[in-house]
């Protein structure tokens, strides 16, 4: 068996490094073989030049192919997986092109792994297990409100309340995107996430403030997370979260952002990107910051009968940046278990095995500088 780890980009190398330490075989792909020498050539003996029939020619029955590339190139690299017999694993959303694909994967004996990042991956994981802890006590009829908010923010807050870890065309391009969640037991859409912003005050050592939005369509993940049909769901939101004074400084962002379309406005972006990425990258060694609060309350006749919440606040370090260890390493995870068998031929998000989520959990614990499952109840 061998894995094929395919990208070496910003948030791939600490999860890369994990599987070059161990006993299975790794051969790196880049587009660019100097970067990937750069990245990982003082432990990697076998790094090639990326391209997708190169790659199709070298892969066997068995082996794992890691796709660290665009989120668009997932379903070809899945594909040529399928063909050759080998799994597939990626940090992405499972897009309905790579849904499609899970009869050929049953057929064909093999685990296409998607979600099983951070966000998503890691936000899964802690969602899976407050909704197992949550199971021992629910009743029908419970008012339950989830919420999980996840982003990545400067170590060192600066005026403009954010620096770029990854591409800030990607950013720029989701606040273009409309949203779906459940606030009050009601369906709630939201065409820019700066109509949804809202205080979340985290239960951190040092209680701190931050505002958070909600993003893309959470209520898909109701049946995901396996939330019963007979809970009284009041409130359900996946979103993401920023710094305290975020909303403020990115006003005049806002402001343009709402006014472009089309081709014009795609080009503006590109500019805006352009200069952000000048003005508000991290600079070379600088340490950001993840912080990610998952939560799941309940309550019956009023009163409160469940309230537990995942805590995870993590900072870069001489091991790399807070993003590209939650990322990746998660991700090296997935590799691990599917070459263990761990995972049924089909597509999958992050498991939900009770025994595997544990494990995973433990492992991210060994990451992150804080890691906590707060019980409110318990608190008060």
């Amino acid at each position: 068996m061998t894995i094929h780890w395919v990208g070496t980009g910003l948030s791939s190398v600490p999860g890369l490094r994990r599987l070059l330490r161990g006993a299975v075989p790794v051969t790196v792909w880049n587009r660019t073989v100097g970067k990937a020498r750069d990245a990982v050539g003082d432990v990697a003996d076998d790094i090639r030049e990326y391209s997708l029939p190169a790659l199709a020619g070298a892969v066997g029955p068995g082996d794992v192919v890691v796709s660290m590339l665009p989120a668009d190139q997932h379903v070809a690299l899945a594909r040529a997986c399928l063909d050759r017999r080998a799994h597939f694993v990626s940090s992405s959303y499972i897009s309905p092109e790579m849904a499609a694909l899970e009869q050929a994967a049953v057929d064909a004996g093999v685990a296409l792994v998607n979600e099983v990042g951070l966000d998503p991956g890691i936000d899964h994981l802690m969602a899976h297990d407050l909704v197992n802890d949550y199971r021992h006590v629910a009743q029908p009829g419970d008012a339950v409100r989830f919420t999980s908010y996840c982003g990545g923010i400067p170590k060192h807050p600066n005026p403009f309340r954010y620096k770029f870890s990854w591409s800030p065309l990607g950013v720029l391009r989701a606040l273009r995107s409309p949203s779906r969640s459940i606030r009050d037991g009601a369906e709630r859409m939201v065409d820019r996430p700066w109509h949804a912003i809202d205080p979340y005050d985290a239960p951190l050592p040092v209680p701190e403030r931050f505002e958070v939005y909600p993003n893309r369509d959470s209520t898909v993940f109701v049946d995901h997370y396996g939330f019963d049909r007979d809970w009284d769901i009041r409130d359900f939101v996946r979103g993401t979260i920023r710094l305290k004074g975020w909303a403020e400084a990115w006003a005049p962002v806002f402001a343009e952002v709402e006014t472009l379309d089309g081709p014009e406005g795609e080009a503006r972006l590109r500019q805006m990107a352009e200069r952000f990425w000048t003005d508000h990258a991290y600079a070379p060694g600088e340490p950001d910051r993840v912080v990610l609060f998952v939560a799941l309350h309940a309550s019956r006749d009023g009163a409160a009968v469940f309230g537990k919440e995942w805590v995870l606040d993590s900072q870069g370090n001489q091991d790399g940046t807070a993003m590209a260890q939650l990322v990746s390493i998660p991700v090296a995870m997935a590799v691990e278990s599917a070459l263990q068998g761990r995972f049924a031929p089909g597509v999958h998000a992050a498991p939900r095995d009770p025994l595997l989520v544990g494990q995973w959990l433990a492992e991210v614990g060994q990451i992150a500088d804080h890691m906590a499952k707060v019980n409110h109840l318990r608190a008060r």
